[in-house]
């Protein structure tokens, strides 16, 4: 039976640092997947361990169906096996000397279920996982994808009310990455368990979060769905971590509404979406998704402006151009099969006003990702 998770003002420090996690609040509701997603060191997989109860926070509140099971002011810590959670580690887990259906069945066998209970429990979360054909195989004779299934089998097989996932698919190679990662949301969906889910990597959080988190330095920058946090970031950092990889310096000259007149430092003007709180006479960075430079643009076009193609990627499906352009370079991104711009080239671009965000110099810098 699934179960809201609420998390409010979450705070871990460690000895002689700064906190890891920072005053962080968000809701998972029942039923729903929640991806945490940022760069290695934010604070996801420490907000996950504290719900898990493998860390004590330092302050703050965790509720998991409207029972608090952390509150440090209170001193309320329930231990980890007392929290009714379910959870997927980077690692597989799984008990070498054990079938598959062994592995499954032990945390059916230490709550004491009936053997027919047991098997019929067995058989149901094999079969949701794909490995019903599996089950009397040693689970050292899978492969890392079926062993990670395994896992999740275990995890799902008592029924718990709250599933954690850290990072299932780090280990796996990029193939079974993507099969597992399609099935994931799938399998979890299916059983309506709620989850939450810690990643670095942006596809796996669109592919398999309802909503997504994004988190820096301790705190959650950002909670929305996918489309949102790709087409409106809240901030510099978020654009940039989720692959918005073009920036353009300026000042605003003026507003009207959500837009704003940029004068970039080439002295070129375009037109940008910008956040409210940013004022005339700001100096701003203008943030642009290769896949959203708009090629081959025609007159009359809004933000359109000349580039010479500098250098060319061919994917096969896409192909990537290195843009000479407002006195800097840019990155755009075609689909398709064929390279229509050849190097050396002149081409119309459009920078359309929706999709490019202007934020304050003074928002957190881009990070490596």
């Amino acid at each position: 039976m699934s179960a809201e998770l609420r998390v409010e003002h979450l705070r871990k420090a460690f000895a002689g640092g700064g906190p890891a996690v920072d005053d962080v609040s968000f809701t998972v509701a029942p039923g729903e997947i929640v991806v945490l997603l940022g760069p290695s060191g934010c604070g996801k997989t420490t907000t996950l361990r504290c719900v898990a109860g493998l860390e004590q926070p330092s302050d703050g509140a965790i509720a998991i169906g409207g029972a608090v099971v952390s509150a440090p002011a209170q001193g309320v810590l329930v231990p980890p096996r007392q929290r009714n959670i379910g959870m997927v580690f980077q690692s597989y887990a799984v008990w070498p000397h054990m079938t598959v259906a062994q592995n499954v069945a032990y945390p059916l066998r230490t709550r004491r279920l009936a053997r027919a209970q047991i098997a019929a429990k067995v058989d149901e979360v094999l079969a949701l996982v794909g490995l019903a054909d599996y089950a009397e195989r040693p689970v050292v004779a899978l492969s890392g994808g079926q062993m990670q299934r395994v896992a999740l089998a275990r995890s799902l097989a008592y029924e718990p009310q709250l599933l954690l996932l850290d990072e299932p698919l780090s280990n796996l190679d990029a193939k079974l990455r993507l099969r597992l990662r399609d099935d994931l949301r799938r399998i979890i969906k299916q059983t309506g368990i709620t989850a939450l889910y810690v990643t670095h990597d942006q596809s796996e959080a669109v592919v398999l979060g309802d909503r997504i988190g994004v988190m820096r330095d301790g705190k959650l920058l950002q909670l929305a769905d996918a489309m949102a946090i790709y087409n409106r970031p809240a901030d510099l950092f978020v654009a940039n971590f989720t692959g918005a990889s073009n920036l353009l310096s300026g000042r605003v000259l003026a507003r009207q509404g959500e837009f704003a007149t940029i004068e970039t430092g080439a002295g070129h003007q375009l037109a940008a979406w910008a956040p409210s709180n940013v004022a005339v006479g700001a100096a701003v960075r203008v943030v642009v998704r290769p896949e959203n430079i708009q090629l081959g643009a025609g007159d009359g076009t809004p933000n359109r402006f000349t580039a010479r193609v500098v250098a060319q990627r061919y994917h096969g499906v896409q192909t990537i151009y290195d843009l000479a352009v407002l006195d800097g370079r840019m990155e755009a991104l075609e689909l398709g099969t064929a390279a229509r711009y050849a190097v050396a080239s002149e081409v119309a671009i459009a920078l359309p006003p929706a999709l490019c965000w202007a934020f304050a110099e003074t928002d957190a810098a881009p990070s490596d990702h």
